[in-house]
C-alpha cells in the first residue's frame, strides 16, 4: 500500500527515524542521566529520585547482579512490583548488567506466576513484599536462585523527601516486612553493590531486552521477545511525535505514571520515553483508589497524562476531580483499549485537553499509530508513526484496498523478534516481509487514518452480519445513566449469535428496556442488544482493560 498517511503528518514529524541511534537501552540511559543529572526523574509518596540518583542506584544494582548474584548477559530476571521507585532502578540496573527483564504483574496468582517463571527460565526475581507469599507457593517449580524483597518505604534513606499521606487505601492490605528464606532486601543489594565495580557489557541492537508477556486473555500467556533495537526505535518514534505536542520541549514535563510499568504501554511511553525526554514521572502505586489518585493529582501541575478509557472514565466520576488544576496539561494520550467518544468529550470539557488516541500491542513495543496534536476525537487510532507501515489483509494474507475492512498488519523496527520458545506461534502471526498480523480488524481512510473495528475474536456474527462491540459500547456509553458497558456475543438459536450488554449503572433506576430503547435510536436492529445484564463492576485487567472473555464465561445458559 502506498504510504498515504505521510501527507497527514504534522509539520516537523519525519517519515523515518534511526532505530539504532543508540545501540542499546543502557546507551540511551547513560546519555539521559548525564544530560538531566540534577532533574527529578520520579516521585512517589512524596519521595523524589533524581536522574543522578537513578544512575548511581541502578549501577549499584547492576554490579550486585553481576558480582554477588553471578548473573550473566542474557540471563532473565523477573520484576514483580507495582509502581514504586524501586521499579525503574531495577529495570535499568538489570539492563545495564546485560540481563533480560521479565515484567510480572504483582497481582498474579501462584498458577500465573509459575507459568511465567518457568516459561522464561528466570534465575532471579525482585518481588514486592505483599506478593512474596505468592512467590513462596511456586518458587520450587521454577529456576529462581536469588530473591530480592522490597516495599514502599525501603528507599526513604536513599532518596530525598518522605512518605506522605501513607494510608491503607494506597495499598491492598498492610503486611509486615516479609522475606522468603534465603532472600535479601533490595536496599541491601544496593548497599553491597556500591562497593564493587560494574563490568561493561557489550550489547547489540539485536540482543533481547525484555520478555514481555501478553495478557493471556486469549489463552496461554506468551513472551514477546523485544530487542534493544525494538525499544530504542519505539522510544524514538514516540519522541519525534511528542515534539509537536509540547509547548516548550526544553522544559521538564510532569508526567502521570498511573499505568503499571510492568505493562508495555507504560514501560515504553512513560518509563523509556520520559527517561529520554528528561521528564518527572509521578508514579501512582494504586490508581484503583480513585479518591487517593485525585488527591495526588491536586499536588502537581501535570503536563502529560497517559491513560486507558476506564481510568479516564473513573476519574471523571470521582468527587473532587473538578478541583484539580489542569491548566498546564498539554497532552492526554489514551491506548490499551478503545476510547469511547463520550469519555473523550467529558475529559476535554473538564480539562480543556483533547484525548489523543493511539494504538499498538505488546508485539509492537507497543506504539504503532497515534493521532496528531489538535485532532479532536474522531474514532480513529491515528496515523502510522514514523518508519511504520500498516496494511489491511484478508484471511489469506492478500492486501486489501483503502476503505476495505481487514486484519491490520504492521511492519516496522518496533515489531518483536518473535515469541519466546514458540516458533509455531511466531510463524502464525508473521507474514513474509516482516509483517505482523495483529488480530485487530480495521480500515484505512484516504487520509491515512486507521480505524479499529474490533478484535477478530470479539466480533459478533448476527445472522451473517458483523457487529463490532466497540460500536455498540460507544453508543450505550452515551446514556446518562450508564457508568461502564461491555458488549459481547451470546449464543442465540435464531440468529446464531446476538448482542449482549453488561452495564454498570450510574443511575440505579434505569432498566434493561431503557438501555435497549436508547441503543435502538442509533443502531440498526441486529446491532441492538437483545440481552442486558447489570453488574456492580466489570472484570478488568490491572491496566483497566475490560475482560470480555470473563463476561462470556459469566453468561447464563443459551436462551
Amino acid at each position: 500500500m502506498e504510504k498515504i498517511w505521510l501527507k497527514s503528518y504534522p509539520p516537523g514529524v519525519p517519515e523515518e527515524i534511526d532505530p539504532e541511534i543508540y545501540p542499546s537501552i543502557p546507551a540511551l540511559f547513560e546519555h539521559a542521566v548525564q544530560r538531566y543529572r540534577d532533574r527529578i526523574a520520579y516521585t512517589n509518596f512524596g519521595c523524589e529520585l533524581t536522574f543522578g540518583q537513578l544512575d548511581a542506584m541502578s549501577r549499584a544494582f547492576a554490579a550486585w547482579l553481576q558480582k554477588e548474584a553471578g548473573l550473566r548477559k542474557g540471563d532473565r530476571i523477573a520484576l514483580m512490583m507495582p509502581n514504586i521507585l524501586q521499579y525503574p532502578i531495577a529495570i535499568y540496573g538489570a539492563l545495564r548488567a546485560g540481563l533480560v527483564v521479565v515484567n510480572t504483574n504483582p497481582l498474579y496468582t501462584p498458577r500465573e506466576l509459575e507459568h511465567q517463571l518457568k516459561d522464561s527460565g528466570a534465575r532471579a526475581i525482585v518481588v514486592y513484599e505483599q506478593a512474596a507469599h505468592v512467590l513462596e507457593q511456586c518458587i520450587a517449580h521454577s529456576d529462581i536462585e536469588r530473591v530480592l524483597v522490597t516495599g514502599i518505604g525501603d528507599l526513604l534513606g536513599f532518596t530525598r523527601g518522605a512518605v506522605v499521606n501513607f494510608t491503607l487505601r494506597h495499598v491492598r492490605k498492610q503486611v509486615p516486612h516479609y522475606s522468603l528464606p534465603g532472600s535479601i532486601r533490595f536496599t541491601a543489594a544496593l548497599e553491597q553493590g556500591k562497593w564493587v565495580d560494574l563490568d561493561p557489557v557489550a550489547l547489540e541492537p539485536s540482543d533481547l531486552a525484555f520478555l514481555q508477556y501478553t495478557g493471556g486473555t486469549t489463552g496461554a500467556s506468551k513472551g514477546a521477545m523485544l530487542t534493544h533495537r525494538n525499544m530504542v526505535a519505539n522510544t524514538q518514534q514516540t519522541h519525534v511525535w511528542l515534539q509537536s505536542f509540547l509547548r516548550d520541549p526544553s522544559q521538564p514535563q510532569v508526567v502521570v505514571g498511573a499505568l503499571p510499568l510492568y505493562h508495555i504501554f507504560a514501560l515504553t511511553a512513560v518509563s523509556l520515553v520520559w527517561l529520554y525526554e528528561g521528564g518527572k514521572v509521578l508514579l501512582i502505586t494504586n490508581p484503583r483508589d480513585m479518591a487517593g489518585f485525585v488527591q495526588e493529582l491536586r499536588r502537581h501541575r501535570i503536563t502529560i497524562f497517559y491513560a486507558v478509557n476506564t481510568m479516564l472514565n473513573g476519574l471523571l466520576h470521582t468527587p473532587g476531580i473538578e478541583s484539580v488544576d489542569f491548566s498546564a496539561l498539554v497532552a492526554t494520550n489514551a491506548g490499551g483499549m478503545a476510547l469511547q467518544g463520550a469519555v473523550a468529550e467529558r475529559w476535554k470539557a473538564l480539562t480543556g485537553c483533547i484525548v489523543s488516541q493511539g494504538w499498538g500491542l505488546t508485539e509492537t513495543s507497543p506504539v504503532a499509530t497515534t493521532n496528531p496534536r489538535g485532532v479532536d476525537f474522531n474514532n480513529s487510532i491515528g496515523l502510522p508513526v514514523s518508519s511504520t507501515e500498516v496494511s489491511l489483509r484478508d484471511d489469506a494474507g492478500v492486501e486489501l484496498p483503502v476503505g476495505a475492512i481487514g486484519e491490520i498488519c504492521v511492519r516496522g523496527p518496533q515489531v518483536m523478534a518473535g515469541y519466546w520458545g514458540r516458533p509455531d506461534e511466531t510463524a502464525a502471526v508473521m507474514l513474509e516481509g516482516g509483517w505482523l498480523r495483529t488480530g485487530d480488524v480495521g480500515r484505512i481512510d484516504a487520509a491515512g487514518y486507521v480505524y479499529i473495528e474490533d478484535r477478530k475474536k470479539d466480533m459478533i456474527l448476527v445472522s451473517g452480519f458483523n457487529v463490532y462491540p466497540n460500536e455498540v459500547e460507544g453508543v450505550i456509553a452515551r446514556h446518562p445513566g450508564v457508568l461502564e458497558v461491555a458488549a459481547i456475543a451470546q449464543q442465540d438459536e435464531h440468529s446464531g449469535e446476538c448482542v449482549a450488554a453488561f452495564v454498570v449503572r450510574k443511575d440505579p433506576t434505569i432498566t434493561a428496556q431503557d438501555i435497549i430503547a436508547f441503543a435502538r435510536e442509533s443502531l440498526t436492529g441486529y446491532k441492538v442488544p437483545r440481552h442486558v445484564y447489570f453488574r456492580e463492576e466489570l472484570p478488568k485487567t490491572n491496566v483497566g482493560k475490560i475482560l470480555r472473555r470473563a463476561l462470556r464465561d459469566a453468561l447464563p445458559p443459551t436462551l
